[in-house]
């Protein structure tokens, strides 16, 4: 019996996915987690609401042997645009259960322009805790647990 990896990816399953994202990314070698489907909105400041982007598919968080160290990507199935993002100190994200909202360095200059993430129910939770991990070990701080528990873990 194949032992349960990240996300619940096993054997086979988790090579073709590690494999594919190596062939975007070379330097990524694991998978840390992932979420079977999210869908990608950014706020439309025209219409005053949220809008759906072409990017949909799962999304994966990764470790990598070259700097940034950490980064997470979702594999498009609508297109064949990905939308990868690094995990740096930069990158800023809220919880607002069933969605996670960031926003990257890149956005600095849209104060509050943030990108949502719709994620399937119930893997909302522990994708952020995989990325507060990834954020806490770039900090250097050891003291991780507080964040688990105020978001009921």
């Amino acid at each position: 019996m194949a032992a349960v990896a990240a996300g619940g990816l096993v054997g086979k399953g988790r090579d073709i996915s590690l494999a594919a994202l190596q062939r975007h990314d070379p330097y990524i070698n694991r998978i840390v987690d992932v979420a079977s489907q999210v869908a990608l909105y950014t706020f439309g400041h025209r219409a005053n609401e949220w809008e759906k982007t072409d990017v949909e598919g799962t999304l994966f968080v990764y470790t990598r042997s070259a700097s940034p160290k950490h980064g997470f990507t979702i594999m498009n199935r609508l297109s064949m645009e990905n939308r990868t993002e690094p995990i740096t100190k930069d990158l800023d994200f809220q919880l607002q259960d069933p969605f996670l909202l960031y926003r990257n360095a890149r956005c600095e200059s849209f104060l509050l322009h943030w990108v949502v993430l719709f994620v399937q129910f119930g893997q909302v939770f522990k994708i952020v805790q995989c990325m507060s991990l990834c954020l806490f070990g770039i900090s250097g701080s050891s003291d991780w647990h507080w964040l688990a528990w105020e978001m009921h873990f």
